[in-house]
């Protein structure tokens, strides 16, 4: 396995493997890895012949009072875990090799990136989408496997990036259901036997257990409830007489750890 950080040595290598043909694959990162992310990598080599992993977290995505200093940041292990995976290449690039011209965010994702974690983190998709396009303007990858736990984020990556085949994985969840996150370790042990009360409810309201006030209330017996939305999952507007297929989308704060997690079902009889 390749480890860079310089743009110059990553993109000759990347170039050899394209003069060769080779199809690549890219997983972004922020390091603190977990089998969700692994779960990625298992995507991204079953759709390219070379895998590349960044591991870089980005201080724009990240406002004043935010856990940018406290962000995990594992990157011995993650290498290890990276390399007994296959990957064909890890990136670690400094914050100035990724912005040479400085740290301003360039990017307006407008009224999308204002709703739903857009409410409590209004600058957060603005610096994703920052950081997502000028990786793949360094890697200009064939394909990029992001997760869908992030649903607002994969939705808005979409929407806002071009030339570069956009895959999603699956959640993966810890055996009592809570969805996998670098986050997570923020828990205390307290805080983590509750933790799961957020995807059982969620899970109510999907069978119609649970309609969303009697859900928002439940919640909140355990958590301080940033939003809960049921929206359609095509367009994360309100769900119309054609809305296919519907999004539960919701984010807890647990002491002072915020959770988010989401249900994508498809709606009967359309």
């Amino acid at each position: 396995m390749k480890i860079f950080n310089t743009i110059l040595e990553l993109q000759t290598t990347l170039n050899h493997w394209r003069d060769k043909g080779e199809k690549i694959a890219f997983v972004p990162t922020m390091g603190g890895l977990h089998q969700g992310h692994l779960s990625l990598i298992e995507i991204a080599k079953q759709k390219a012949d070379r895998v590349v992993v960044s591991v870089f977290v980005n201080p724009t995505q990240f406002a004043e009072g935010e856990d940018f200093g406290t962000y995990p940041r594992t990157m011995e292990e993650d290498l290890a875990l990276l390399e007994a995976q296959g990957v064909d290449c890890v990136f670690t690039p400094s914050a100035e090799a990724i912005y040479p011209d400085g740290m301003t965010l360039d990017v307006d994702v407008g009224a999308i990136g204002q709703i739903l974690c857009g409410q409590t983190r209004p600058h957060f998709f603005n610096g994703v989408v920052q950081v997502v396009r000028r990786l793949f303007e360094i890697v200009r990858p064939d394909v990029a496997v992001f997760g869908r736990k992030d649903y607002q984020q994969l939705h808005i990556i979409r929407r806002f990036t071009s030339g570069v085949e956009i895959v999603s994985g699956e959640i993966v969840r810890e055996t009592d259901g809570l969805a996998m996150s670098t986050r997570n370790q923020y828990l205390s042990k307290g805080e983590r036997k509750i933790a799961p009360q957020l995807h059982k409810i969620l899970g109510q309201i999907e069978r119609r257990e649970l309609d969303v006030k009697s859900a928002a209330e439940q919640l909140q017996r355990y958590f301080k409830l940033d939003y809960l939305e049921l929206l359609d999952a095509n367009t994360l507007k309100k769900i119309t007489d054609n809305t296919s297929k519907i999004a539960i989308l919701c984010a807890v704060f647990l002491g002072p750890t915020r959770l988010i997690d989401n249900i994508i079902f498809r709606r009967e009889n359309v």
